[in-house]
């Protein structure tokens, strides 16, 4: 499998350089070379099965590629061990799952203080960076348990969890995959607008075409 190149000048951001995936049954994820710089919004596109996912995972170190080099706002974070990744990963990347990934029986408040707190973030400051997110999400009612709002509310939660320390990265894996034309399209505004209002680098993948007007920029991913 091999990502054609696409590729800008960038001194932030995201950076891979040789970087190649095997799967067990022989197949290959290849990517010569990318740069997505620090603001940027980009849409992995590509049919199911094509590595959108898994790049996705290499980017936020969930995976170790094969060979080649991941930065993430210059940091090599195959040369970090796997605790001192997690921390980076936790200060550093935001993450927005197809299936949200909340806490149930937890507030909404408490999801987004959980991912901070596990970002290392002083227990002073958690609150008042979740609240913040939260309120800058349109959430009016942080004590809530998630599984007391609705679904779009419930995604709003996951977007300020993403957001709410200010990372320099945010990967969305799919985020409309389950929603209505309609509200895929207001889903994707929704993200967007979070990670430009945070300085935030975008990246998401998508196998629906209709997202590609969004994006000034697509990367196609292909077997």
């Amino acid at each position: 499998m091999a990502a054609r190149p696409n590729t800008i000048n960038s001194s932030g951001g995201v950076s891979l350089t040789g970087v190649r995936f095997r799967y067990p049954r022989g197949f290959e994820l290849n990517i010569p070379a990318m740069e997505i710089a620090g603001g940027e919004q980009v849409l992995l596109a590509g049919p199911s099965g094509s590595g959108k996912s898994t790049l996705l995972h290499l980017i936020a170190g969930l995976e170790e590629p094969t060979q080649g080099e991941i930065h993430i706002a210059g940091t090599n974070i195959f040369q970090l061990r796997a605790g001192a990744r997690d921390i980076f990963r936790g200060r550093h990347i935001g993450m927005i799952f197809q299936t949200f990934n909340l806490l149930q029986g937890f507030s909404a408040l408490e999801n987004v203080m959980l991912a901070l707190m596990l970002a290392g973030y002083a227990s002073h400051d958690q609150r008042a960076r979740a609240l913040a997110a939260l309120d800058r999400l349109g959430i009016n009612e942080p004590d809530a348990r998630v599984e007391a709002l609705s679904v779009g509310q419930q995604q709003r939660v996951a977007v300020a969890r993403a957001v709410a320390g200010e990372p320099c990265v945010v990967l969305a894996d799919e985020p409309t995959a389950s929603l209505d034309p309609a509200n895929a399209t207001t889903s994707i505004a929704l993200i967007q607008e979070a990670a430009r209002n945070s300085g935030a680098a975008l990246i998401v993948t998508s196998h629906d075409p209709s997202l590609r007007s969004a994006f000034t920029r697509v990367i196609e991913v292909a077997a």
